[in-house]
């Protein structure tokens, strides 16, 4: 009979010890390939991220935004013009070299709206050089490797069944909780890149606000978002950066369940940490 017995706790303890380890592969599987996957998508340029999304938005932005940008530079154009002729006492003391001032700034301005995606694209190639280049310092290790999974494996089997019952519905919730938290992470990366895309089809608009100077501080304001945009990525690799320093100073002892919810503690931070890069970096460039 009691045979039996441990038998039934052998082949109990080794489905609850499977059970756990698959959990903790599949959750540390889909946390790592996000987390190692940010540096990959955030240090692409929103041409090479995806071309023919990035093809799309160009061919809108030029067939349809910049007839727009067109008439309002028109519009600051004209408005520009008055301004400098009323401006010497009401055509007291007018001087024809403001017909020249005025055409080097209108030419200026349709050279600005002409090359409208080159300038943006050298903003972003700007600083993706500045992401990919932290990148190659932050060498930092952000995935639980297979040697610690072992390591866990054996405590577990020392186990008895109570201990592992709880380890094995705490590791479930855990693993539940890590999916949501790499799907965030997802969703923060290329929602990040589809902003990219939005503001860059807009861009025509603001670039013909440069003709006057009460009008640029649209545009100005335009550039900064786009600086602040191009530097989030920066701001992402530091907190992964700092991630994969955290991750490494979790010690899997025989607290197998107070390591898991160490581990599932600090993808909580980090995800709130990307949710806070793009105020960070608006807030450092002014932008609004």
């Amino acid at each position: 009979m009691d045979s039996i017995i441990n038998q039934i706790t052998e082949w109990l303890k080794e489905m609850l010890v499977s059970g756990i380890m698959s959990n903790l592969s599949g959750m540390f599987s889909s946390v790592n390939n996000q987390v190692g996957n940010i540096a990959t998508q955030v240090g692409r340029t929103p041409a090479s991220f995806s071309p023919a999304v990035f093809t799309l938005i160009r061919n809108i932005s030029e067939s349809v935004i910049t007839p727009i940008a067109g008439m309002i530079f028109t519009f600051i154009a004209c408005y520009e013009l008055i301004q400098l002729i009323i401006d010497h006492n009401n055509l007291a003391n007018f001087e024809t070299w403001v017909f020249f001032k005025w055409i080097f700034k209108t030419f200026l301005a349709v050279m600005l709206i002409t090359n409208t995606f080159n300038i943006t694209m050298a903003v972003f190639d700007v600083a993706q050089s500045v992401v990919r280049q932290s990148a190659g310092i932050i060498t930092g290790s952000t995935a639980v490797d297979a040697s610690t999974l072992e390591t866990m494996q054996a405590t577990l089997e020392a186990m008895e069944i109570g201990p592992l019952f709880a380890v094995f519905l705490q590791s479930f919730i855990v693993q539940v909780t890590m999916y949501a938290l790499s799907v965030v992470i997802f969703v923060i990366i290329y929602g990040r890149m589809v902003e990219i895309y939005l503001m860059t089809s807009l861009a025509p608009i603001p670039f013909a606000t440069f003709a006057n100077r009460e009008q640029s501080q649209i545009g100005q304001n335009y550039l900064r978002s786009l600086l602040a945009l191009g530097f989030q990525g920066f701001l992402i690799m530091i907190c992964v950066g700092i991630y994969a320093v955290l991750i490494q100073s979790v010690s899997f002892s025989e607290e197998i369940i107070s390591s898991l919810w160490g581990v599932m503690g600090y993808t909580v931070l980090l995800v709130f940490a990307l949710f806070k890069t793009g105020s960070i970096s608006k807030s450092v460039f002014n932008a609004h």
